[in-house]
C-alpha cells in the first residue's frame, strides 16, 4: 500500500510543477524540474509489484521476469539525473542564461544515450550514470544552500538526491557481487529507502509553492481587520477585476488595497510639514500610522512620507507591521472603554 500511496504523492508533486509551469514561463529550468519529478514518478508507479508484473507481460508471450519493469526504473532514474542535471548547470559560473539551452540539448543527449546504453547492454551501467549523475547534483546543492524559501526547497530536494546516489551505488554493487534478482511480484531491494528518496524529491521540488501559499494565508489572516477597515472607507482601491482565487495573489491585492487607501487617507500626496520626518525605527513608525489609521481624527496625523514603507521594507512587510501595531491600537483603545463599561 505505500508503494501504491508513494507513486501517488509524487505524481501529484509532478502535477503541482505542471501547474507552475502553465501560470510562469517555461523556462528551461521550470521544464527541467517538471521533467524530472515525472520520471521520479514513473520510477515510484513501475517499482510497484503489480504494475512491474504487468509491465513484464506487455507482449503476448511475456519477457524475461524483470528486463522491462527493471530497464524503465533505470531509465527513469537516469532521466531524473538528466533533467536535475539541467538545472543544477545553471548554478555554475560558467553557464549563463543564453547558453543554458544549448547546455540542456547537450546533457539531454548524454542521458538519452545514457538510457539506450542501459537497456541494450548493462543495468548496472545505468545505475552507475544515476549514481554519478546525483553526485554532481548534491555537489552543486551543497554549494548553495542558504535559510531562503528557495534554500529550504534545495536542501530538502539535494536530501533525497543524496539518498538516490547511495541506493544506485549499492544497486551497482550488488549486480557486482552477482546478487540475486529480485523474484516476480516482490518489491525491489531497499525499496523502502527509495520510497523515502522520492518523497524527499517531490517535497523539495512543492517546497515552494506550499511554503508561499503558507506565508500568503498568514499574511491574509494578519491583516485582515487592517483591509477591512481601510477598504471600508475607500472601496474604490478594489477594483473590479481584482478577482484572484490564489492566495498569493489575493495577498498581493489586500496589500496594494491598503497601501492605496493609506495614501488616499492621507491626502494623496500631499506633504504636511508639520507632521515630521518620519523616524527611522519601523516599530515606532509603524505605531504612529495605526494609531491614525484607527482613528483618523485624532491627535495623531502623517502624510505620505509616513505611508511610504521604510527603507528596507517591503510592502508586503509594511503592511504587515502595520496590521500588528493596529491591533495593538484597537486593543488599548477598547481597553477603558471596557474598564468603564463594567464598572
Amino acid at each position: 500500500m505505500t508503494l501504491w500511496l508513494t507513486a501517488l504523492l509524487v505524481w501529484v508533486a509532478a502535477g503541482a510543477r505542471v501547474g507552475r509551469v502553465l501560470v510562469k514561463p517555461a523556462t528551461t529550468a521550470r521544464v527541467a524540474i517538471v521533467v524530472a519529478v515525472a520520471a521520479v514518478a514513473l520510477a515510484s508507479t513501475v517499482a510497484i509489484p503489480d504494475i512491474a508484473v504487468a509491465v513484464d507481460n506487455l507482449l503476448p508471450g511475456g519477457l524475461h521476469s524483470g528486463w522491462l519493469s527493471t530497464g524503465i526504473v533505470d531509465s527513469a532514474w537516469i532521466l531524473f539525473t538528466t533533467a536535475t542535471s539541467v538545472v543544477a548547470s545553471a548554478a555554475w559560473p560558467v553557464v549563463s542564461r543564453r547558453n543554458l539551452r544549448q547546455v540542456a540539448m547537450v546533457v539531454y543527449g548524454i542521458g538519452a544515450l545514457a538510457i539506450a546504453l542501459t537497456l541494450a547492454w548493462s543495468f548496472t551501467f545505468g545505475w552507475i550514470v544515476v549514481a554519478l549523475g546525483a553526485v554532481f547534483i548534491v555537489t552543486t546543492g551543497l554549494r548553495n544552500l542558504d535559510w531562503t524559501t528557495l534554500g529550504r526547497g534545495i536542501a530538502i530536494y539535494t536530501a533525497g538526491t543524496a539518498l538516490v546516489a547511495v541506493l544506485a551505488f549499492a544497486n551497482a554493487g550488488r549486480a557486482f557481487q552477482g546478487a540475486e534478482p529480485t523474484p516476480p511480484g516482490q518489491p525491489t531491494w531497499g525499496w523502502q529507502a527509495w520510497e523515502i528518496a522520492s518523497l524527499l524529491i517531490s517535497l523539495g521540488a512543492v517546497s515552494i509553492v506550499i511554503e508561499l501559499w503558507w506565508r500568503a494565508r498568514i499574511l491574509l489572516r494578519r491583516i485582515r481587520p487592517l483591509h477591512k477597515l481601510m477598504v471600508g472607507r475607500f472601496p474604490e482601491v478594489v477594483a473590479p477585476e481584482q478577482n484572484a482565487t490564489s492566495a498569493q495573489l489575493k495577498a498581493s491585492d489586500h496589500v496594494a488595497q491598503v497601501m492605496d487607501a493609506l495614501y488616499l487617507l492621507s491626502g494623496s500626496g500631499i506633504v504636511i510639514p508639520a507632521a515630521g520626518e518620519p523616524p527611522n525605527s519601523v516599530p515606532e513608525r509603524a505605531a504612529v500610522v495605526a494609531e491614525w489609521a484607527r482613528n483618523p481624527l485624532g491627535d495623531l496625523f502623517v502624510d505620505a512620507r509616513w505611508i511610504a514603507p521604510p527603507p528596507g521594507v517591503s510592502p508586503r512587510g509594511w503592511v504587515l507591521a502595520l496590521a500588528k501595531r493596529y491591533e495593538v491600537a484597537v486593543a488599548t483603545a477598547g481597553a477603558p472603554q471596557n474598564a468603564a463599561a463594567s464598572s
